[in-house]
C-alpha cells in the first residue's frame, strides 16, 4: 500500500508535468519575439509550481473539479513570476533557479516589460475559469497584488531602518510572501463554489503556510546547497536583507556580535566571503532553533485549518504537501 507521501508525489509530479507543457503554450509563436520571448524565459524556466498546485488542491478540497481550476492555476504561477522579475531587478539579484535573472540575460527595460505582460496575461487566464462569481475570484487576486506591493515595499524600507521587530517582519512577510500562497487556496476553493466556511479555512491554510515556507526560504539563504537552491547562498545578507535569522540574532547578540551585525546595516550588506562567519554566528545565537521552531507552528497552524474540511483526498494531499515545505532544501 502507498504511503501518503508516494501519494502526493506522484498526484504532484504528474500535474507539475501537465502545467509545464501548459506553460510553454502560453507565449508560443506570439509576437514581437522582444517582448514574449523574455516572457517565456521566466515562465518556462522551471520553479516548484507549488503555487498553481495549491489552486488545484484548494479547488477539489472544497468539492470542486481541479480541472476546471486549470486557468486560475496558471495564472497565479504567471503572476507569480511577474513579481519575481521585478523582485530581482529591485534586490539586482543575479540568479534565478540557477540561471540567469531576467535583467541580467536581457536588459533592464526588456525585463521591465516582460513583467509588465505578465500581469496581463495573469488576468487573461484568470477570467478563463471565472464564472458567476468572477468579482469575487478577481476582487481576491487584485488585493493579493497590492499585497505584495506593500510588502516588498516594506522589505526595501527595512533594509535602510536599522530597528526592525519581529512584528513588523512578520506583517511584511504576511504581504510579500504569504498573501500570494492564501490568494491560491482561495480562488481554488472559490472556483469550486465552496462554503463560505471553507473558503475561509483554505485562505487560512494558505496563509500560514506562507509564513512557514518564508521563514523556511531565510534558513535556506544561508544554509541551502546553491546549486540546489538556484539563487547565491547568502544572498539575503549580501543584499543587507532584515530576515527573520538575522532580526532574531541582532535581538540576542551583545558586545563584538551586536557589533558584527551592525556592521551590516551600516555597510549596506556584506561581502560574500563573509558569509561564512554569519552563518556560524547565527548558530552561535541559537536563531536556527527558532527558526525552525516557528516554521513548525506556522505549518500545524496550516494544517489544523482544513481538518474540519469533507474531501479527505485533498486533506491528505494538502498535509503532505505542508510537510514537505519543512524538509524541503530547495
Amino acid at each position: 500500500m502507498k504511503s501518503s507521501e508516494q501519494i502526493f508525489i506522484e498526484f504532484y509530479e504528474k500535474e507539475r508535468k501537465a502545467l509545464d507543457i501548459k506553460f510553454k503554450k502560453v507565449f508560443k509563436e506570439k509576437k514581437p519575439a522582444s517582448l514574449y520571448e523574455p516572457s517565456a524565459y521566466i515562465i518556462e524556466n522551471g520553479g516548484k509550481r507549488l503555487r498553481p498546485i495549491l489552486v488545484l488542491l484548494s479547488c477539489m478540497a472544497a468539492g470542486g473539479d481541479k480541472n476546471k481550476a486549470v486557468n486560475a492555476a496558471i495564472a497565479v504561477e504567471i503572476l507569480h513570476n511577474f513579481t519575481l522579475v521585478h523582485d530581482d531587478i529591485m534586490d539586482n539579484a543575479p540568479k534565478r533557479r540557477g540561471l540567469p535573472t531576467l535583467h541580467n540575460k536581457y536588459d533592464l527595460s526588456t525585463a521591465i516589460l516582460a513583467g509588465d505582460n505578465l500581469i496581463a496575461f495573469a488576468y487573461q487566464y484568470l477570467l478563463k475559469d471565472c464564472l458567476d462569481n468572477d468579482k469575487q475570484v478577481i476582487a481576491t487576486f487584485t488585493k493579493g497584488i497590492v499585497e505584495i506591493c506593500e510588502g516588498q515595499s516594506l522589505d526595501k524600507v527595512f533594509e535602510v531602518k536599522k530597528d526592525v521587530t519581529i512584528e513588523e517582519y512578520m506583517l511584511m512577510i504576511k504581504k510579500k510572501t504569504a498573501a500570494l500562497i492564501e490568494i491560491c487556496c482561495s480562488i481554488g476553493a472559490q472556483i469550486a463554489k465552496g462554503e463560505k466556511k471553507d473558503i475561509a479555512n483554505l485562505s487560512k491554510f494558505g496563509l500560514y503556510l506562507g509564513l512557514a515556507f518564508q521563514i523556511q526560504d531565510d534558513l535556506l539563504d544561508i544554509f541551502g546547497n546553491e546549486k540546489e537552491f538556484g539563487k547565491t547562498v547568502g544572498g539575503d545578507l549580501i543584499e543587507g536583507k532584515k530576515t527573520y535569522l538575522f532580526i532574531k540574532a541582532f535581538e540576542k547578540a551583545k558586545g563584538k556580535d551586536k557589533q558584527k551585525l551592525e556592521s551590516v546595516i551600516k555597510n549596506k550588506g556584506v561581502a560574500k566571503e563573509d558569509v561564512p562567519s554569519y552563518k556560524e554566528l547565527y548558530i552561535k545565537l541559537g536563531v536556527i532553533d527558532e527558526a525552525n521552531k516557528e516554521i513548525v507552528k506556522y505549518t500545524s497552524k496550516a494544517l489544523n485549518s482544513i481538518k474540519s474540511l469533507k474531501n479527505s483526498e485533498a486533506i491528505e494531499l494538502l498535509n503532505s504537501l505542508a510537510n514537505s515545505l519543512i524538509k524541503r532544501n530547495k
